[in-house]
């Protein structure tokens, strides 16, 4: 998935691309310049503490990640209004931004990181984040990115609050299944997370490309009965005719950075799966 590295403007050309977006109001630059963190609480007095990490994330993922692991100053390069977040083009002052931090997170699928790891230089830690809301994962991410910030009491905490959160929804929707049957579904690959939430029987998964006419006549032959679906990388309806409800599955946060709506929204759409007829 990745694109052919470009070059990247000298910081130099990047520090007054940053200044003259700041002076027009800016987005981007301006929560750069000011420290604030995207969708998040400005640092006290507009710069960071020395205390507390400067962190750069590239979308709301990571930043939901480096936010539950105890981070403070946080700011998100790609806006939460791209729908699909890998075909963002990242502008100068999103990577001057990035040379301001201490730590930079981003996902290796992203075609836009070779242009991160460039604009980094050499001052901020470059951490490659695993992308996957499988709790299991989530939870190794998490305590991977507090030991690397001093931030391990933070993401403890979080931890706690997560596990207990998780197991009410798993208990709620596998009480929701009719009969108290969790069904079988098939899953886009990024999703399977969803799946697993439910307590639900995956039998085949697809993606992230369209789905072919052998692989759409193999899985119509599983008979699922849900298919739960990529919101941010849907193909359309993925098994037509075959008597399976779609449901969208969102995996980004919201510029709040709070990972727990994403599994309350996923519950409650599985829940809409639960009560079709």
């Amino acid at each position: 998935m990745a694109r052919t590295g470009v070059r990247i403007p000298s910081l130099l050309a990047l520090s007054a691309a940053l200044f003259l977006t700041a002076a027009c109001g800016g987005g981007t630059a301006s929560d750069a310049a000011s420290g604030t963190a995207s969708g998040g609480p400005a640092a006290s007095g507009g710069a960071a503490k020395k205390d507390r990490p400067v962190v750069v994330v590239t979308t709301t993922w990571e930043g939901a990640f480096a936010r539950a692991a105890g981070a403070e100053d946080v700011t998100v390069i790609v806006p939460q209004s791209v729908r699909h977040a890998p075909d963002y083009d990242p502008k100068p002052s999103d990577l001057a931004a990035v040379a301001k931090a201490d730590f930079v997170l981003y996902a290796p699928f992203e075609p836009y990181a070779a242009k991160i790891k460039e604009a980094a230089g050499s001052r901020a830690e470059l951490v490659e984040v695993n992308l996957d809301n499988d709790p299991d994962k989530v939870n190794a991410e998490v305590a991977k990115l507090g030991a690397l910030f001093g931030t391990e009491e933070a993401a403890a905490r979080w931890k706690t609050g997560f596990d207990t959160e998780y197991a009410k929804l798993n208990t709620e929707l596998r009480a929701a299944w009719p009969g108290g049957t969790a069904p079988s579904v098939v899953t886009q690959v990024f999703t399977a997370w969803a799946a697993k939430l439910a307590g639900a029987t995956t039998v085949g998964t697809f993606g992230p490309e369209a789905v072919t006419p052998a692989q759409l006549a193999a899985l119509s032959a599983k008979k699922p009965a849900l298919v739960l679906d990529n919101a941010h990388m849907s193909t359309g309806t993925v098994l037509p005719d075959s008597g399976a409800r779609q449901l969208k599955i969102v995996n980004y946060p919201g510029d709040d950075l709070d990972l727990l709506p994403v599994y309350r929204n996923a519950a409650a759409e599985l829940k809409k799966g639960a009560a079709a007829p």
